[in-house]
């Protein structure tokens, strides 16, 4: 998360979470599962309803213990395909519940910069997952897409500090700017995607 220094933070705090879940027998898959099913609660029991401090530090704190599923997988040697997959396919439910959450409340709040932010947290979600999607797509087609300005930790950790910020009273054009970066440099992210992947065929032609 947050490239290898945010990485190497997450496996610090939460390898002996990591490492006890292995001794109980717990499986990756069951981890990746609960903690896309909390998020999905908390966003909608809290971000929805305007709840946004604890809103954004609950999910927060479950979005960063993101890591915990991979390092289990390693400490216990079931790394799979399937694993990848069921962790990916389940994080874009996380994205979609988060984004969605925050367009649901702040459509029921009067303002021009609450529309502004409502519009902004509609178009981060396809954004979003395009950027996912193309650098999912190029892998399967063996080229190397880990390029960008919004990696998904990165989209989160903004979008989320903004809301406690507002949560903590500052006005609401603060949510309504970060979501419309999210938008811009996710777009800027995809392009940067299609141009690295065209290289790479180019060079391959």
């Amino acid at each position: 998360m947050l490239g290898q220094r945010g990485r190497g933070f997450t496996t610090a705090v939460f390898g002996p979470v990591a490492k006890r879940f292995v001794a109980w027998g717990i499986s990756p898959n069951t981890v990746t599962i609960v903690g896309t099913a909390a998020v999905v609660i908390a966003a909608f029991s809290l971000l929805a309803t305007g709840h946004f401090i604890a809103g954004s530090l609950g999910v927060g704190l479950i979005v960063f213990t993101d890591s915990i599923d991979g390092q289990m997988a390693r400490l216990a040697g079931t790394s799979s395909a399937f694993g990848a997959f069921l962790d990916s396919t389940l994080d874009r439910i996380a994205d979609a519940a988060i984004f969605l959450a925050l367009a649901i409340h702040l459509w029921h709040r009067d303002g021009l910069w609450s529309a502004w932010a409502m519009w902004a947290a509609v178009a981060a979600l396809p954004v979003g997952a395009i950027v996912s999607y193309a650098r999912a797509r190029a892998e399967a087609a063996n080229f190397q897409a880990a390029v960008g300005i919004a990696e998904r930790s990165d989209r989160l950790l903004i979008a989320l500090a903004a809301t406690l910020l507002v949560g903590l009273g500052l006005p609401m054009w603060v949510l309504a700017g970060a979501l419309s970066y999210l938008v811009f440099a996710g777009l800027v992210t995809i392009t940067q995607r299609i141009v690295t992947v065209f290289r790479q065929a180019r060079e391959m032609a």
